[in-house]
């Protein structure tokens, strides 16, 4: 992709996603199998590949470079204004800075984790076209935390979220369900959900953002998962609510499949 093909996104809002990944050969030829991607180089250097599908940018895929943390992880990232000031606020408010901010290809970037440990990161840049809930990028991205109101707090802060602001994002919260939304521009680009339990053994219950690729067949694309060596979570939901299975990938990264909602019936 080249630099003419980059956008620069509206500030505090998802901007992209990408996994990385101890063996890079490996983890494409398994998302190639699960979700019919293709890879081409980017513009952040050798060893980092932009995912395609159906000729779209979808996600980021790199190779674990010397000296950075081990562990494999899907990791959504957030446009902002300035990424020195984003991180002196993930720190004021009780968060943490694994990595960065340094400076990659036509950006820069940090990778932190909020006072749950729920980990993201932060871009200052221009990014490939990409946009949350159209097309094949991601369906959704969603933050399972123990308390949807307070972490709305923390990032709010964060990443200036202020439906006053020109472009800015409007933050709905539910109090019955414990659900925050997230919205910007009359979509919803990220849900706050309560019920994380930061001292579960299972990962998939700890405080962490969801990852979700919207697929035609969900049974198809979880049992290439399993035959690709990924471990498969049962189904949860119905066709028409929009059926979803929690995957690890062979290296342990955690994303959710889930099926395309049937459309509705006419009246």
């Amino acid at each position: 992709m080249t630099a003419a093909e980059l956008t620069t996104p509206a500030h505090g809002v998802p901007c992209w996603v990408s996994l990385m990944a101890r063996d890079l050969r490996a983890a494409q030829d398994f998302y190639t199998a699960v979700l019919g991607w293709t890879f081409r180089s980017g513009t952040l250097g050798e060893g980092f590949t932009i995912a395609h599908a159906d000729g779209l940018p979808v996600a980021g895929i790199g190779r674990i470079g010397p000296g950075l943390p081990t562990a494999t992880s899907w990791t959504p990232y957030f446009a902002v204004a300035d990424v020195d000031a984003t991180a002196a606020r993930v720190r004021e408010r009780g968060g943490t800075i694994a990595v960065g901010p340094i400076r990659l290809g036509p950006g820069r970037g940090a990778v932190a984790a909020d006072r749950e440990g729920a980990g993201f990161g932060f871009w200052e840049g221009r990014t490939p076209p990409w946009s949350i809930g159209r097309g094949s990028a991601p369906a959704a991205l969603e933050l399972r935390t123990s308390h949807a109101f307070d972490a709305a707090i923390f990032y709010s802060a964060v990443f200036g979220w202020d439906p006053l602001e020109p472009g800015g994002c409007e933050v709905g919260y539910a109090y019955e369900q414990d659900t925050v939304v997230v919205r910007q521009g009359g979509r919803t680009v990220a849900t706050l959900r309560g019920g994380g339990d930061g001292a579960s053994p299972d990962p998939r219950l700890r405080p962490r953002w969801h990852v979700r690729f919207q697929v035609d067949d969900l049974a198809a694309a979880t049992e290439a998962a399993r035959k690709a060596g990924g471990e498969v979570s049962p189904p949860t939901g119905s066709p028409d609510d929009g059926a979803e299975s929690v995957i690890g990938d062979p290296e342990g990264a955690l994303f959710t499949l889930c099926a395309h909602r049937a459309p509705a019936s006419p009246e």
